[in-house]
């Protein structure tokens, strides 16, 4: 299942004082089983993008298919839409109002007429796959957990419906470092082996190259580089001069080559890095 993107065009308060162009000629394919990064800084576009993709907002100018279903036609069944494509929030467990863990995560299938006897084992899959043990967590009130167990519970909420394409708007934000670090582990194992299309959102660079096959970066409402984590990220001063940075080791690779040490620019890993300063350093033990 994959969703076509085709001169998308989305302009708020048009014709008016506040008239802005939010998104302007947007092309994108996102494949069936990808990892897509989408990058940007504040005002570029991201949130109003991705809220496209499940009929949230409607384009102003240009076309939307998901998995063949036009979202631009009057007569589309967005319920349906939105059982295949499902959009986690920034800040999700704000979201969060039942009183305890299986009622939250119970909603959404309950709402969609799923019947009683099955939501039970919808919600003990959900709560399997985000990482939290059923007999444990069902019968707590979410309020009273971490914020990255909060989150996961919102995640499975929205897993609970099924969807074939996951599209998350900032997961890691505001959470330490473990949290953080714990969801994009998460993030990657729900892609890598439960086979879901994942879209991310993140303005951490970091976090991309960890996790992204395919990263877009957003820029005043237009696609400003499209391409693999290494092409991105090769393109350092592009970057800054649209308000992001690389990973902090792909960085030191830079700054590495501007001393001669002729290592790849294009390493976006901490594990891949490693690996360029070893062999560099093999390299000189030969000397």
């Amino acid at each position: 299942m994959s969703i076509k993107i085709e001169n998308l065009y989305h302009i708020y308060s048009p014709g008016g004082p506040l008239e802005k162009i939010a998104l302007n000629n947007i092309n994108i394919e996102i494949c069936e089983g990808q990892l897509l990064g989408i990058a940007g800084h504040t005002g570029s576009g991201k949130s109003t993008l991705v809220q496209h993709l499940n009929g949230l907002l409607k384009p102003t100018r240009g076309k939307i298919s998901v998995d063949g279903i036009d979202l631009t036609l009057k007569k589309t069944d967005f319920r349906e839409v939105r059982k295949k494509v499902g959009l986690v929030f920034q800040y999700p467990e704000h979201q969060l109002f039942e009183e305890t863990v299986y009622k939250d995560i119970a909603f959404g299938p309950r709402n969609l007429g799923t019947r009683e006897e099955d939501i039970a084992a919808i919600v003990q899959d959900s709560m399997q796959k985000v990482g939290l043990e059923y007999e444990y967590f069902k019968d707590l009130n979410p309020f009273q957990l971490s914020g990255g167990q909060m989150r996961r519970v919102a995640i499975a909420g929205v897993l609970a419906v099924q969807p074939k394409i996951l599209v998350l708007d900032e997961p890691t934000a505001g959470l330490d470092p473990m949290g953080k670090k714990e969801l994009l582990a998460l993030i990657q194992e729900l892609h890598q082996e439960k086979k879901i299309t994942i879209v991310l959102v993140s303005h951490s660079m970091e976090d991309l190259a960890r996790v992204s096959e395919k990263i877009i970066v957003l820029d005043k409402g237009e696609i400003a580089i499209n391409g693999s984590p290494s092409e991105v990220f090769t393109q350092a001063e592009k970057l800054k001069s649209i308000g992001l940075g690389t990973p902090l080791i792909t960085e030191l690779m830079i700054q590495l080559n501007k001393r001669g040490m002729n290592v790849r620019e294009d390493i976006t890993t901490v594990s891949e890095g490693v690996k360029e300063i070893k062999k560099l350093a093999r390299g000189f033990d030969k000397c």
